[in-house]
Parts: structure tokens; C-alpha cells; sequence
């Protein structure tokens, strides 16, 4: 009996003993896989704990230039940009075959995998392991996109975990699409080029939405190598090589045929250059000037705006081609620079401006002038709106209508009379004052009508001391937009005897165009930011500056070539045959500015000739070097406006015989 009782505790023993080695291994694999678990839950939490919200990428951190374009938004003027240069695009509005290139390129599993590409980076760290350090990551297109985002581009172990783990991230929590369109807006693509719209602009000159097959095989080429297999660079033909080892990749992965392939591959790339471009410079810095300090330097480069200008491109190149061929002309003269500025009467919109030799990037200077400060024809000086250093130059009788229209205020017309003779107006400037025609012809009684018309110096002078007065015409004349005018003056000024800006007197002129009525220069029609909204938007309105009657008196008289025959002819280059258009020249004492000023109700056109150093000219008047650029211009830019005439005084002016008596 007690022997078998042993037995049974024998066996008891050896079956605990048995129950005892199994439950060790089953333990130590569960806490291994839970610690495993908990590890990897850890890690995860723990890089994408600030993983950036959808809008961050929509919205961009990433910097947008801001782009200024002509009024209709057709031409663009210059764009303004960083580090990155960039424009923001829809998936749609990518051309599909891009879109295949790119994936055939980068990741021919894209819309496959779920953020990363398991044999991709199998096979990456195979080739790594051969050739003994980290070249080859495998990296799919939601990788690139997170490294060039967040990462820093060093290959360390830590940051390819984090890639991988936020790519998880990022495929989990939005579309193929979404993921697409970031990427294809963030990749860079060499020469400051930041996506696709602003890498086929870079390259093409072309939008995005307009590039063949063999260009987005191109674009998508330059993303292994932006810089190294950059077209203006030594490496071109292995950027085209690998042109057409895409074509190839496309056609393995049924993105086209072999047909379509071959011919692209035939197609010659046409690479545009890339200096830098600035479509109607003087005008065009001048936005970017006003830009700057409303925005700031910093903020115009990333914030992708769009700026809307008032400039007229169909204008602004007949302005070019009258002040580039009127400077030629005057050279023989001894007159380098000109200043043509166009304003729309009604708006006060600018729809032209040029300066210089009508080419910002005209070469050199004279002999001996090395800095172009103080050269004869600086072409990077803009004499419209001059600087601070410089407000502006002295514009001779073309003030002239600032003090008659201040006599017509007070009640006096065209048929008031004064005496043309030689006059000593007494001590101004501590000597006396004697001024003379231009003819040195005095010609007795005049009406104010013929002395306007003419240009006639002693009867102005004579107009501004006893019929308009001194300060009020003064007061006109900055009523109407002339801020340049010091309290110094003297009755030299109805002759132009202080300085003004050519923008300044041609807008004041608008005034008389828009009978009274007066808005102040407008440059920006309307600026948008990157999404489309307005920021800002031009809303200025007319304003009454003058009575209707002074300003069409002022108009018809300007506008009688019977009344300035006389002193101009009857076929002068301010006689417009088939328009009424009224006109006033300036020359300034000593020959250093030459001035015409002529408008009609739809255009205001103002051009200064003369020499940016204030060198004299030939003794030449306005009407001889300024007036065939201003004709030149107006006979073309007319045809662009309804005709219009002024509408006619109530007074109705004295006939004058017309006998003419030519400069």
C-alpha cells in the first residue's frame, strides 16, 4: 500500500515540475511583444504629437512670390521672390502626363502603398549595405514631402524614423491628392524655382497647364538633381538622358504608348534664358518701391500676392517705341534723356511710363562716368516721379495755364487784352526783372487768348501780377496736385521758374481733360493675396478742383491752332487733324528742359526732354525735342479712345487773323 503511495506523489511532483518550465517562455513572449507594442506606440505618439494640421499645408508655410501684372493681368511685369520662387497650383490644373512622370520617377507605387514603400527601402538598404554608407533611402513621394517640410536633410537613423513614421501619418490622415498636389507645389526645381507653375515659367515661359510631354518629363527630371542637371549648367545632356529614361519608365508603367514615348523623345527642348526680366522697368520698380513700404521687403517675397497695376501694355509699348526713337533723334541735339508719362483723365490711372532712352537696361555711360549719378543719360534714373535728391526740373510756359485758368476763376476771358511790350517788373531776386519772348518780338495789344496760345512771356507775366495774382496762383496749382512749389518765389514762375514732377504737372493737367474734375495718380488697380482675396482695391473718385468755365475756356484755347499759328504754324506737332487736342509746350532758360503737355478728354500724355546731369541742350525749344515724341505717341495711342472734343465755353472767343510767324 505505502508503495504505491510514493508512486502517485512521485508522479505529482514530475507533472508540477513539467507545468512549471512551460509558463516561462509563455510569459516572457507576451511582455516581449507588449513591451514591443508599447515601444512602438511611444514612438509613433511621440513624432507626431506636433504633426501640422491639414491647413498647414494648404495654407503654406511655404513662401509664395507676390507678382505684379499689367491691368488685365495678362502680362506680368516682374515678380518678386526670395530664397523660393513659387506659385501655387491645383492638382487640376497639372497636366496628368506631369503627374505620371513624376510618379513614374519617384514612386511608381504611390497611389499603392501607405506612405512608404516596403521594397523600395528594402532594396535601398541592400545597395546602401554594398557600396558601405547611406546614399539610397527609398523615399516615396509622402517622405520627400515630410523631409522637405520638417526635416532637416542630414541622414541620420533618427530623422529616417521620424520621416517614416510621420509618412505613415501623413497617408493615413489625407488623400493620394492632397499628397500629390503639396508635393508637386513644394518640390524644388533649381534657379530659385519652387513647383511646378513657377519651374515651368523658369524654364518654358510657359503656365503649367501648357507644357508638352517631353517638358514635364524635363520638369520631372530636374527633382533627382535641380542643381547638378541644371539646363544652363555642364550637365544638360544627362538632364535629357534622363529625360528620356523617364519617357521609358512612363511607358513600363502604362502611362503611355511607344509611339508617344518615341516622338517625345524627339521633340528639342526649348530652354528659355534666365536673366532677369522686368517688363516697363521705371513704372514697374516704382510699384515694387510702393510695395515695399506698405508690406515690407520680407513680406513681399513669401506671401504670394498679386498686384494688379493700372499700366496699359498695349500703351506702354507705343510709348516705348516713341521715346526710344525720339531719343535716337534728339542725341544730335545734345539731348540724352526723356520722360513720357500717359494718364487716364477720368480715373487718374497711369496707363503708360517710360524714361531715360526708353531701356532700363541701356549700357553704358559716357566716358568718365563711372558711377552714372551724374551722367547725361543714366537710364536707371526715373525722371516721372523723381527722387528725393531730385523732385523734379523746372517746366518752363507749360505752367503757364495754372495762372491764366486762376485769371478766368476771377471773371477775365480769352478777349481780355493786355499790352505786349518791355516791361521792368522791378527787383526780384535782387535784380531787376526784364523778361522777353521767345522771338524777342513784342507785338502790343494782345488778347489773353493769343498770349496763351502763343506762349507769350511779358503778357503771362503781366496776367500773374495783376489779373490771377501771385498766390492764388499758387494756390491752383497745388489745388491741382504740384507739391514741389516753396514759399520763395517770384513772377518767374508763370515761365516755370521752379521745379516740378512730370507725374505732378501731367496729372494736374488731367484736371483740365475731366473739365474740373480731378482724381490723384493711380498706379495699383487691385491686390490679392495668394487664395484670391482682395486686399486692397483702388476706389479713388473725382473731385472738383475747378469750375467747369475757366477749365473749357482753358481747353479751347489750348486747342486753337488758328489762335498759336502765329508762333507755331498751322501744321505744328500739336495740330491734330481728325481730334481735338489740347496742348502747351515748355523750354526753360538756358536750354535744360524741354516740355509738352497735351491731353485729350480720354488721355493726358506729358514728355520732358533734357539731360539727367540739368547739361544744356541746343538752343532748340519744347516744341522742336519734345513735341515729336508726344506726337509720335498720342497719333497712335488716340486710336484707342472713342473720339471726344471738350465741351465748349459759354463765352465765345474774338477772331484773330492767323498770319503765321514760325519759330
Amino acid at each position: 500500500m505505502a508503495k504505491r503511495v510514493y508512486r502517485r506523489k512521485t508522479y505529482k511532483r514530475r507533472k508540477r515540475k513539467k507545468k512549471k518550465d512551460l509558463p516561462l517562455i509563455l510569459k516572457i513572449l507576451p511582455l516581449f511583444l507588449l513591451l514591443f507594442l508599447v515601444g512602438g506606440i511611444s514612438l509613433f505618439l511621440y513624432y507626431v504629437k506636433d504633426f501640422p494640421r491639414p491647413e498647414m499645408f494648404a495654407e503654406r508655410q511655404l513662401a509664395q512670390s507676390t507678382k505684379i501684372y499689367d491691368r488685365k493681368g495678362e502680362v506680368l511685369l516682374y515678380e518678386i521672390y526670395g530664397e523660393e520662387k513659387r506659385t501655387w497650383v491645383t492638382l487640376e490644373s497639372i497636366p496628368e502626363y506631369l503627374k505620371q512622370a513624376v510618379i513614374a520617377a519617384e514612386d511608381a507605387n504611390f497611389y499603392s502603398h501607405f506612405g512608404i514603400d516596403l521594397v523600395g527601402i528594402l532594396r535601398a538598404i541592400l545597395v546602401d549595405l554594398k557600396i558601405g554608407r547611406p546614399v539610397y533611402g527609398g523615399s516615396t513621394i509622402p517622405q520627400q514631402l515630410i523631409r522637405s517640410t520638417f526635416l532637416s536633410p542630414e541622414k541620420t537613423a533618427e530623422r529616417k524614423i521620424r520621416e517614416i513614421v510621420l509618412s505613415l501619418e501623413l497617408d493615413r490622415r489625407y488623400s493620394k491628392d492632397d499628397i500629390l498636389e503639396w508635393y508637386l507645389n513644394q518640390v524644388p526645381f533649381g534657379q530659385n524655382a519652387y513647383g511646378v507653375e513657377s519651374a515651368s515659367q523658369t524654364y518654358f515661359k510657359k503656365s503649367i497647364s501648357e507644357i508638352s510631354l517631353s517638358e514635364a518629363a524635363t520638369l520631372a527630371s530636374l527633382i533627382k538633381a535641380p542643381y547638378r542637371l541644371s539646363p544652363y549648367g555642364e550637365n544638360r545632356d544627362d538632364l535629357l538622358n534622363r529625360k528620356d529614361y523617364i519617357l521609358n519608365r512612363m511607358r513600363q508603367e502604362r502611362f503611355l504608348s511607344k509611339e508617344d514615348g518615341e516622338n517625345a523623345k524627339k521633340e528639342e527642348i526649348e530652354f528659355i534664358e534666365t536673366l532677369v526680366n522686368i517688363k516697363a522697368p521705371y513704372f514697374t520698380l516704382w510699384i515694387k518701391q510702393q510695395l515695399e513700404e506698405k508690406y515690407g521687403q520680407d513680406l513681399l517675397r513669401v506671401r504670394g500676392l498679386k498686384v494688379y497695376t493700372s499700366l496699359d501694355w498695349e500703351i506702354q509699348e507705343i510709348a516705348e517705341e516713341a521715346a526710344k526713337k525720339g531719343i535716337e533723334r534728339n542725341k544730335a541735339f545734345k539731348a540724352h534723356n526723356v520722360g513720357l508719362v500717359a494718364i487716364d483723365p477720368k480715373s487718374g490711372e497711369i496707363l503708360a511710363m517710360t524714361v531715360g532712352t526708353g531701356d532700363y537696361y541701356a549700357p553704358s555711360y559716357p566716358e568718365g562716368c563711372a558711377s552714372g549719378v551724374d551722367c547725361l543719360f543714366d537710364p536707371k534714373f526715373n525722371v516721372v516721379v523723381g527722387t528725393k535728391n531730385n523732385p523734379g526740373r523746372q517746366p518752363g510756359s507749360a505752367f503757364k495755364p495754372f495762372v491764366y485758368v486762376t485769371a478766368f476763376k476771377k471773371g477775365y476771358d480769352g478777349n481780355t487784352t493786355t499790352t505786349d511790350e518791355e516791361t521792368n517788373f522791378g527787383i526780384w531776386g535782387e535784380e531787376e526783372y526784364i523778361p522777353q519772348n521767345y522771338d524777342e518780338i513784342f507785338r502790343g495789344e494782345v488778347t489773353l487768348r493769343q498770349a496763351l496760345a502763343q506762349s507769350l512771356n511779358v503778357p503771362s507775366v503781366k496776367v500773374i501780377l495783376d489779373l490771377a495774382g501771385l498766390e492764388d496762383s499758387i494756390k491752383t496749382a497745388e489745388d491741382l496736385g504740384i507739391t514741389t512749389l516753396k514759399p520763395s518765389y517770384g513772377p518767374s514762375i508763370v515761365l516755370g521758374g521752379w521745379e516740378v514732377k512730370l507725374l505732378e504737372i501731367t496729372s494736374a493737367y488731367s484736371a483740365f481733360a475731366n473739365d474740373g474734375l480731378k482724381v490723384p495718380p493711380v498706379s495699383i488697380l487691385r491686390i490679392e493675396d495668394s487664395r484670391g482675396n482682395i486686399l486692397e482695391e483702388n476706389k479713388k473718385t473725382p473731385r472738383r478742383v475747378l469750375d467747369s468755365e475757366p477749365v473749357r475756356l482753358i481747353n479751347d484755347i489750348l486747342s486753337d491752332n488758328v489762335a498759336r499759328a502765329p508762333m507755331f504754324g498751322t501744321s505744328s506737332p500739336l495740330y491734330f487733324r481728325n481730334y481735338q487736342v489740347a496742348a502747351k509746350t515748355g523750354t526753360t532758360q538756358d536750354y535744360r528742359d524741354a516740355w509738352t503737355i497735351g491731353y485729350s478728354p480720354s488721355i493726358v500724355t506729358g514728355v520732358w526732354v533734357g539731360n539727367n546731369n540739368n547739361e544744356s541742350m541746343d538752343k532748340q525749344p519744347g516744341v522742336m525735342l519734345s513735341s515729336p515724341i508726344w506726337r509720335s505717341f498720342m497719333e497712335k495711342a488716340l486710336l484707342k479712345f472713342p473720339r471726344e472734343n471738350f465741351p465748349k465755353p459759354k463765352i465765345e472767343p474774338v477772331l484773330v487773323e492767323s498770319g503765321e510767324n514760325p519759330i
